[in-house]
């Protein structure tokens, strides 16, 4: 936007300019050559005086031009000059201007004792056009300084709309990553208050219905409940043992998965949480080192050596941290070798679980597949948890020909 205001008021300032310059240029070249005419006109008159007396060869001498007289006998006095076709019409009583090789010549006719006398002042093209090319150049320069200064204006009124505009997509993308707490500063044009102030209406009323779903979410989840408890009820009247039981083990599950539900669902409105990176990492891969050394696997692990904070739980980033490293046990002979790196990255840290193994095909980041039985969810969910944060998550071939899975975390 900022350069296409640049250039219609670039063009719309050279079209003015254009249009008021072009007929001042050519009445200033108008103005030069009629007070050069008018200088010789003068010149010549003050000649005409002096015809007809001695004093004549004197005055011609005083004047600071070419001046010729052309007297009635045939006989000239002063610079050497032709009979032009205009000299013998000046002749005749008429005063008249015509051009000549190298400028032109002002004749004058003067009467005296033995007829009709013609002066002539000839005026060269240098000084025809002297300070036209001056004042040419000051209107150039003039038009080129109000094209720059009407650039820069524009420039900065374009400014003005487009930094509101580029705000307001930053916020936008926030809030499509996630980020609920995101909001515009209203600035700009009143129509881009407008836009902003609608976009804080959209987010806040985006923020209220999620809150609502959550609590709905939750109240449902309290309503399940009620036919819990009189499930275990009738589970512990049942007259088997063993079969009451194992019933009020299932019961007993359900109702911590309804727990965890409700937990979720509020914890989630409550707003975005962070942690230390770097220290649920190392807790993670201490926990897999203990498998990997039955195992006979070399793992390598490079942490930042201070606190590094994400804009993820810590329950959330340790469930992605054993969903990779998990991955790497799963579809990996016993053996291969694994590397655990961690380090900032804009825009807050970047995590990358590599190993020596076969790899694995990136179809495997569809939520579902599986290439080892089993429920093909661990890198969809390692992918949603790092976009949820402002990140992303991205699957390669490393270095040593084994499966890199990268996971970018957003800063808190």
């Amino acid at each position: 936007m900022r350069r296409w205001l640049a250039l219609l008021v670039a063009a719309t300032t050279s079209l003015v300019l254009i249009a008021l310059l072009v007929p001042m240029a050519l009445l200033i070249r108008a103005v030069a050559e009629n007070g050069a005419m008018s200088r010789a006109t003068a010149a010549a008159e003050s000649v005409a005086v002096a015809v007809g007396t001695p004093d004549l060869p004197l005055t011609v001498e005083q004047v600071s031009r070419p001046v010729t007289v052309f007297l009635p006998d045939g006989t000239t006095v002063g610079s050497p000059a032709g009979r032009s076709d205009a000299v013998r019409l000046a002749a005749t009583g008429r005063s008249v201007t015509a051009a000549a090789p190298g400028g032109r010549e002002v004749l004058v006719s003067a009467q005296s004792p033995g007829g009709t006398a013609v002066i002539r002042v000839f005026v060269p093209d240098d000084e025809l056009g002297r300070g036209v090319r001056e004042a040419w150049l000051a209107l150039l320069l003039i038009g080129l300084g109000l094209v720059v200064l009407g650039i820069v204006l524009a420039d900065r009124l374009a400014l003005a709309v487009t930094r509101p505009v580029d705000g307001l997509a930053r916020v936008s993308h926030r809030l499509a990553g996630g980020d609920l707490t995101a909001r515009a500063e209203p600035g700009g044009p009143p129509e881009v208050r407008s836009v902003a102030l609608a976009l804080n209406h959209l987010a806040g009323r985006i923020d209220e219905l999620l809150a609502a779903e959550r609590e709905s979410v939750a109240d449902l989840s309290h309503r399940l409940r009620t036919p819990l408890t009189g499930l275990r009820l009738d589970a512990e009247s049942l007259r088997d043992p063993e079969e009451a039981a194992r019933v009020q083990a299932r019961v007993d599950a359900l109702e911590r998965a309804v727990s965890a539900v409700i937990t979720e669902a509020r914890r989630r409105t409550a707003g975005r949480e962070s942690c230390d990176a770097a220290a649920v990492v190392g807790e993670r891969v201490r926990f897999w080192s203990v498998l990997a050394e039955d195992q006979g696997r070399e793992v390598t692990v490079m942490l930042p050596d201070g606190p590094l904070p994400v804009a993820v739980g810590a329950e959330e980033l340790a469930a992605c941290v054993d969903a990779l490293l998990g991955n790497v046990f799963a579809h990996t002979p016993e053996g291969v070798a694994m590397s655990v790196r961690l380090r900032p990255h804009p825009p807050g840290a970047l995590l990358t679980v590599e190993d020596t193994g076969p790899g694995f095909e990136p179809a495997l980041l569809e939520r579902g597949t599986s290439g080892a039985g089993s429920t093909g969810l661990g890198l969809d969910i390692a992918r949603r948890t790092a976009e949820s944060s402002g990140g992303g998550l991205t699957v390669a071939t490393g270095d040593r020909g084994g499966a890199r899975v990268e996971l970018l975390l957003g800063a808190p």
